[in-house]
């Protein structure tokens, strides 16, 4: 407690004034802390002087079945209030003196073990203990109270009860009583447990309900375990078990199994065969009338005039087997089966059944073509590996899929193995497909006679006529595209150029190869057209709208002129010139040079105007004068900055003396290069063969062929005159008498 002179202190307190930090004064009363110290001057006291408990035989030692409680008014968490509780004295002592036993610090009083074994040998009459409690802990001194507990000791009623036995979908208000436990000590609370957890519970009195109904199908026995506990959820002792037992009643109709596929039997099947067996379950209980199943057919009926039923029925297996009347392939029959529990009686739960029955074809039928005869299919010679050649399609009238199933093979027509199948086994379908190159000299026409047949065993008949099918394939002879002299062309026209003007002329690459046809296509602006059969390209008109520096692409296309699908084309550009005025060209330097004619792999450098001081220097940009004639004959490649190479464009030209004007320019500045090049024919080593001119002191042509005549004309004189000097002596002897001439002498 605080004395009353301690709070006439804390009022008595003056008010006082303080200044602060920033230099304002506060006034006011100021709390001053002050520390009382306590002092042991409370003693403890047990809210009740006499306790009494019950304690039931059977009890486990260590166990508390009373809880003690006291108070002391002392500062909480001091020596002055650490309480300790203690027994001063256990009256009668025996059969021993330590029956009890009390924990100190939390005052719960429980059985010791050594009176566990001797309380069966307990008087009849309560135990009196005189119990202490004291505070400042273990230490001697301290303040203490006393307290007396009477204790009872009776005979156990902890005992299980007999097994209980409900009816599932018991009709009764919930929760519903079924049983009673009991523990006769005191301080008791009832803790129960299922095993497996189901709908039951336990009150304050040891009363166990059933809180729903049961079901025997989904669970038919419960294991309950009933515990006795002190307030600390401490067991008494061992827990009680109650079986609860889930009678059944027949509230379950047998089940049918969940509908499957098809159930196939052969067409041919005897009387006797096996087909299924149904196996309907019943949810009751196993081995009672109410999950007794029987069985009955009840449909197909059996038709009017027939010797018996298709199916038959044992009605205690359930099992169908095949019966006598005849079957036809392809039908399917639904079974109708009634499963009734309590054996067929009356009163009885029931269900239908269903199964269908497939009645399948035995693999009695050939697969066929459905086509023997397909062609013929021409293929160019060219064709790639791989292609398809024609798909053949085969059918079979079996109903069953496995015996559907074919497999094919070439059977004539593949010995170099050109050709190959595909298939898919289930599919009905063959592709015949090219797996070498074909060779029209080789073979023109092929015949390919494909087989086919079933992959199962056939049963019956073998394979028909319509197993076969010939494929005819004819070799076409491909001929090679047209190829041109050059990938690509270019030339380079001044945006001047008239209208009529020769660019260049387009060649095939073989002069001896078949005649092509020429032709232009994306000529969007029409400014070019070519001949068809020469291959000039001319412009067609005048080069209006095209800028100096832009480009023109067109492509030229060459067709055979007997074969039009076979052609190959080429890239044609136009590079386009600024137009200068004659004027404004600069001459320079006229060079010499002499190429070989048929043309040869050779050419002439042409060099920019760079070694003269007064020109610009490179780089500079080379290209054919504007007249055609030029441009159709020569051909002009740049090879840096300050060189380009100049050859023939043409294989034969004309040889004499050529000038061939070049333009070049830099940076708008434009001259004109006059390149004189001498065509020749030329030896073996390239060297040009030039004619040879008349040697000093030798006679001229002319001079010649005058000697010439004038000594042909003497001869001739002089020939005249012999002859017409013999032709006159010949007369004179003609003209002379007979016996003038004289006689040979004889001889």
């Amino acid at each position: 407690m605080v004395p009353a002179w301690l709070w006439l202190l804390c009022l008595s307190i003056p008010q006082v004034s303080l200044e602060t930090k920033d230099g304002h004064v506060s006034w006011g009363p100021q709390p001053v802390h002050v520390h009382v110290k306590d002092e042991n001057d409370q003693v403890p006291r047990f809210p009740q002087a006499v306790y009494r408990a019950q304690l039931s035989q059977g009890t486990r030692p260590d166990i508390p079945f009373l809880f003690l409680e006291a108070s002391d008014g002392d500062e909480p968490g001091t020596a002055n209030s650490d309480l300790r509780f203690h027994i001063l004295s256990q009256a009668p002592a025996q059969p021993s003196p330590d029956m009890f036993q009390l924990e100190p610090r939390l005052g719960s009083l429980a059985l010791s073990p050594k009176g566990s074994t001797s309380l069966d040998q307990a008087l009849e009459g309560p135990y009196q203990l005189l119990v202490q409690v004291k505070d400042m802990g273990d230490q001697a001194s301290g303040h203490q109270a006393t307290a007396t507990i009477d204790v009872s000791i009776v005979e156990s009623t902890w005992v299980p009860p007999e097994p209980i036995h409900l009816a599932e979908n018991l009709q009764v208000p919930y929760p519903h009583h079924i049983a009673q436990v009991h523990w006769s000590g005191g301080d008791v609370h009832y803790h129960l447990e299922s095993q497996p957890p189901g709908p039951f519970d336990v009150d304050v009195e040891g009363k166990l309900y059933v809180t729903s109904e049961l079901d025997q199908e989904a669970q038919a026995e419960y294991l309950l375990q009933v515990w006795a506990q002190n307030a600390r959820g401490e067991d008494y002792a061992e827990p009680l078990e109650l079986h609860v037992v889930v009678t059944d009643e027949n509230d379950n109709a047998p089940v049918c199994p969940l509908p499957g596929p098809p159930i196939s039997i052969p067409e041919l099947s005897p009387p006797g065969t096996k087909v299924t067996r149904l196996l309907a379950e019943d949810a009751d209980a196993p081995g009672s009338p109410n999950s007794h199943i029987v069985y009955r057919l009840l449909s197909p009926e059996p038709e009017e005039g027939a010797a018996g039923r298709a199916f038959e029925l044992d009605p205690t297996s359930g099992s169908v087997t095949r019966g006598a009347a005849p079957l036809h392939a392809g039908q399917n029959i639904l079974l109708q089966v009634l499963a009734s529990d309590l054996a067929g009686a009356e009163g009885g739960l029931s269900s239908t059944c269903e199964v269908t029955v497939t009645i399948s074809d035995v693999n009695d039928h050939a697969p066929e073509f459905t086509t023997s005869q397909i062609g013929p299919i021409s293929l160019p010679e060219d064709v790639e590996p791989g292609t398809l050649v024609a798909t053949l399609t085969a059918t079979d009238a079996d109903l069953e899929p496995a015996f559907r199933l074919m497999d094919f093979a070439i059977e004539v027509g593949n010995v170099e193995g050109i050709f190959g199948l595909d298939w898919e086994p289930d599919s009905g379908h063959v592709q015949l497909r090219l797996c070498k190159n074909l060779s029209y000299e080789a073979a023109p026409s092929h015949e390919v006679v494909v087989v086919v047949q079933n992959v199962a065993e056939l049963v019956g008949q073998g394979p028909g006529p319509g197993a076969t099918a010939t494929v005819t394939v004819l070799v076409e002879k491909v001929l090679p595209p047209p190829k041109l002299d050059q990938e690509s062309y270019e030339a380079t026209v001044p945006v001047s150029t008239p209208a009529g003007s020769l660019l260049l002329t387009v060649q095939p690459a073989d002069p001896t190869s078949r005649p092509l046809r020429f032709f232009l296509a994306n000529d969007s602006e029409g400014w070019l057209c070519i001949d068809k059969v020469s291959g000039e390209v001319h412009t067609a008109r005048s080069l209006q709208g095209a800028q100096p520096g832009d480009t023109y692409t067109v492509l030229v296309e060459a067709q055979d002129a007997d074969e039009p699908r076979l052609s190959s084309s080429a890239a044609l550009v136009i590079h386009f010139l600024k137009a200068p005025p004659p004027a404004a060209l600069t001459p320079a330097p006229v060079l010499s040079h002499h190429l070989c004619t048929p043309r040869q792999d050779h050419g002439v450098i042409v060099s920019g105007p760079s070694e003269d001081p007064d020109l610009a220097r490179g780089p500079y940009s080379f290209a054919l004068g504007p007249n055609p004639t030029v441009q159709r004959d020569w051909r002009l490649q740049p090879l840096n900055g300050s060189h380009a190479y100049l050859t023939l464009a043409l294989h034969w030209v004309e040889p004499h003396e050529h000038v061939v004007p070049v333009v070049v320019s830099h940076n708008g500045q434009m001259w004109q290069l006059l390149v004189r090049v001498i065509v020749c024919r030329c030896n073996v080593e390239g060297q040009c063969m030039r004619k040879v001119g008349r040697m000093k002191g030798m006679p001229t042509k002319l001079s010649a062929v005058g000697t010439l005549m004038g000594t042909l004309a003497a001869i001739g004189f002089f020939l005249i005159l012999i002859f017409t000097h013999l032709a006159l002596a010949r007369k004179k002897d003609l003209d002379q008498p007979a016996d003038s001439v004289p006689l040979k002498a004889a001889v």
